[in-house]
């Protein structure tokens, strides 16, 4: 997950509000599916910390970094460390900087990385639409909360699935993705 700050919300984000909804639902199945959830924060001193509406208090790793991708240091050292795990789910803000470096730098590194298009967004439009854009191009895989929640879980006889459910059957916040037909 990339950082959701205090400093960097609001009409300052598109869909703001939406995002916001669509990572929570990621982070309550991440929760109940014990995934582990790494949270970085950008410049935490000048940006401010993880909004207070995200619970992240399961999270494995908590890392404030300047370098724009979260593949820093200590992440790098806590990935290599689940060596058996090649899959990264990600998701946050903003899509064209800190999303997309991470991405980019996540598939070079070998792993398999899906974006939650629906949980990340940018201060423009033109901005995120370039950035999913260009990071499918790159091989990351784009879908939406609701497809990974229930790709996670597998099928139906999952023994989390009835909590999950509870999670998806609040449709998920509407982030206008449908209005840029080019995704």
């Amino acid at each position: 997950k990339q950082w959701y700050q205090r400093r960097v919300r609001g009409p300052s984000i598109r869909h703001f509000p939406a995002v916001l909804s669509n990572a929570n639902r990621m982070l309550q199945s991440a929760k109940l599916l014990d995934i582990p959830l790494v949270v970085t924060e950008q410049y935490p001193k000048g940006l401010g910390a993880t909004c207070s509406e995200l619970d992240i208090e399961h999270c494995s790793i908590r890392c404030p970094k300047t370098k724009f991708s979260m593949v820093v240091p200590d992440v790098k050292s806590y990935l290599e460390a689940k060596d058996d795990r090649k899959t990264i789910v990600l998701f946050g803000i903003e899509a064209h900087v800190c999303v997309q470096q991470t991405a980019l730098d996540l598939v070079s590194l070998g792993y398999d990385v899906h974006v939650i298009v629906d949980a990340t967004s940018s201060r423009t439009d033109t901005d995120r639409v370039f950035a999913f854009q260009r990071m499918r191009q790159a091989g990351v895989f784009l879908t939406t909360s609701e497809s990974m929640i229930l790709s996670l879980a597998g099928a139906s006889d999952h023994p989390q699935f009835r909590q999950l459910q509870k999670i998806i059957m609040t449709e998920a916040e509407d982030t206008k993705l449908l209005s840029f037909p080019t995704l």
